[in-house]
Order: C-alpha cells, then structure tokens, then sequence
C-alpha cells in the first residue's frame, strides 16, 4: 500500500512539474507554435518517400516562408497555390498573415480575432489534384485551425472560371509537379492569367524550365507578365529525397515584361544548410542567411546585410531576351578574364623562378 502511495506521489509530483515548466510554456506560444503541425509536417517527410513517382516534392519551410516573405505578403493578401502538395506554401502565408494582423491589432483582441478568421477561409485557396496529396493537404490545414475550406480537389487546369474569378488572387506560390510538361511551368502561367493586375508570383522549379525546356510557356507569359527576379537555389535544396538543381522565378501579374528593364539576378546556392541522407547541418547562419537574401531581392547592392556576403558575385541586373530561354543566373554572370598588371607580374615572376630552377638543377647536375 505504501508503495502504491509512493507511486502515485511520484506520478502527481511528475506530473505537476511537467504541466507547470512544459505544457504552460508551450501553451503559451500556442498562436504560432502548432505542435500538431510542425509533428504533422515532420511525418509528411517520410510518408511521401522519394517523391519520384509522382513527381513531387515537399519544399522546405524555411524556403516557403522566404518565398512568401519575397511577395510582401500580409494581412490584406489573397494567396494561391495551384499545385498545393502538402500545403506548406499556404500556411507560410497564413502564418505571415496572421502576424501581420497581430502587429496591427494585438493578440487575442477581437479584432485580430476576426480578422485572422477571415484569413483562414477566406483569403487561402489551395487546388491539388493527387488524391493523396489532398488528404495531407486539408489535415494539414484542419491542424493549423483552418476548416481547408479552400482547398479544391481537382485539376488546376479545369476547374470552375468562378473558382477563380471570386477568388481574386494578389500572390500565387507555386512548386509545381517536376514530371508535368515543361517541368510545371504551365501552373505559373495558368496563375498569373488568374490574378489580379499587378499582382506578385513566385515559382520554385528546376533551372531547366528557364534555359530551354519550357520556352513555349515562357515567351506566352513574357507577353503579358514581367520576370522580376532569379534566385538560384542551392543544388541539393531537396536532398536526400530529390536531387535536382532548382530557382526561384518572381513574376508581376498583367504587364508585358519591358525588356529595356533589366532582371534581379541572384546566386544563393550557399544558403548555410549542408544536407547529408540523414541531416540538415547550420554551418553558416541559414536563418540569417535567409532574411538576407530577402533583403538582397528588394534593395540590391544597396541591402544591409553582413559584410560576409560579396554583393558584386551574388547580385547581378541584366537583360533577358524574349525567347524564354536566358533565365538563370548562371546564364548573366560574366567571368572575369581581362589581365591585369598584377597578374601579368605574377607570371613573370613565376616563369623567372622556373627557370632559375632549371639552371640551378642543370649546374647540379652537370656537377656530379
């Protein structure tokens, strides 16, 4: 009896203590730390494998919430996704939305209360046309507190005009199916032809789509949309699971690209992360790395950032042509091969000391 009594002080005394030190601090954080989420998005990982067969492949979040970041996205957005995956683009946004309406109205007030309402079922719309992926997609969503009220299950390219006309998107974020035609690029054009004049879309796709492989697609859209920028991402952003070299394309909606106006080109291959088949390694600052590079996109070789950061090899302003086929940054970055004095010294002094070294081994050995 004694021990019974033991037992159950230790379990109450355990309990206690886990309730006063864990779950009120978690509780605490509950408006943005959804542990049921993040759980939920960690299980996703490993239950779509390699995402080869279906062709596709879960973006990381701290790359959504870059992309999201880079449209300006706030409490007034209107944000799509026509290739929802698991829904990692629309609660980025959410989350951005959410605090941009905190910012303005405090927590928990009832105005920030029914304004972060509206958010979730009015201001999201999600179209995934795999099944699997649209069952992933609304739990993910119901685990956030949105009734995935505007998720549509269905082909992007079919579904009712009205989906869209009521809708009025102002942001489109897109990683769209690398196995569809032209690698996905069809999504980004279908969207921007679905938004509001002026509005902002950003597409995560392989670097391919932008050099060749989707110029039917491309030069259409430089017809009616503007290339604003062209993040190069890192090669192995979605190792282990996909290994494949990808950018991120920024467009405004409903104006013909000028091409006397130069494009933002950007190099982040090195975002900080190192990924091996069992980890992602922080070697180089990524959080910081990441809002940097937000800060590149919006003021160029003007951004405060870190002086670690060499402005004149990552940002480059060039010109694109209206084939659709120039749209990396690996394409406008110009190797320095112009000799210098410097150099020119250099190679002279190093021929001179070749050859006294011959002369000198000759003598050596003419010695012996």
């Amino acid at each position: 009896m004694r021990i019974n009594w033991l037992l159950w002080d230790f379990e109450f005394a355990s309990g206690s203590f886990i309730y006063q030190n864990i779950f009120l601090s978690i509780d605490a954080m509950a408006g943005h730390l959804d542990i049921m989420g993040e759980m939920y998005s960690e299980f996703l990982k490993y239950a779509l494998g390699d995402g080869k067969e279906i062709g596709i492949v879960l973006t990381p979040p701290y790359v959504t919430k870059m992309m999201a970041t880079i449209l300006d996205v706030n409490k007034d957005s209107k944000v799509m996704d026509l290739a929802t995956g698991s829904a990692g683009f629309l609660i980025s946004a959410m989350e951005l939305m959410i605090q941009d309406v905190e910012t303005l109205y405090g927590k928990e007030t009832t105005q920030a209360q029914n304004k972060i309402e509206e958010v979730k079922q009015k201001q999201l719309l999600g179209v995934e046309l795999n099944a699997e992926m649209f069952t992933l997609a609304a739990t993910n969503m119901i685990l956030r507190g949105d009734g995935s009220s505007n998720i549509s299950k269905g082909s992007t390219f079919n579904r009712p005009e009205k989906l869209y006309n009521d809708f009025k998107a102002n942001k489109l974020l897109l990683n769209p199916p690398f196995s569809y035609t032209e690698n996905g690029m069809p999504f980004i054009s279908f969207g921007l032809e679905k938004m509001e004049k002026g509005g902002l879309g950003a597409i995560i796709i392989q670097d391919s789509a932008g050099s060749g492989k989707a110029v039917k697609s491309n030069k259409a859209m430089l017809k009616k949309h503007t290339l604003k920028a062209s993040i190069k991402m890192p090669t192995d952003l979605f190792q282990p699971m996909v290994g494949v070299q990808t950018s991120i394309y920024v467009f405004e909606s409903g104006k013909a690209h000028d091409f006397d106006m130069p494009v933002k080109f950007i190099d982040f291959r090195n975002d900080g992360y190192k990924r091996t088949s069992r980890a992602l390694q922080e070697l180089d600052e990524p959080t910081k790395r990441y809002s940097d590079i937000v800060k590149i996109y919006k003021a160029g070789k003007n951004a405060k950032v870190e002086a670690k950061w060499d402005l004149d090899e990552v940002y480059i302003e060039d010109f694109i042509t209206s084939e659709g086929n120039d749209w990396n940054f690996d394409q406008h970055k110009v190797i320095d091969t112009k000799l210098t004095l410097e150099d020119f010294k250099k190679t002279v002094s190093d021929y001179l000391a070749w050859e006294v070294s011959n002369i000198l081994k000759q003598r050596g050995d003419e010695g012996k």
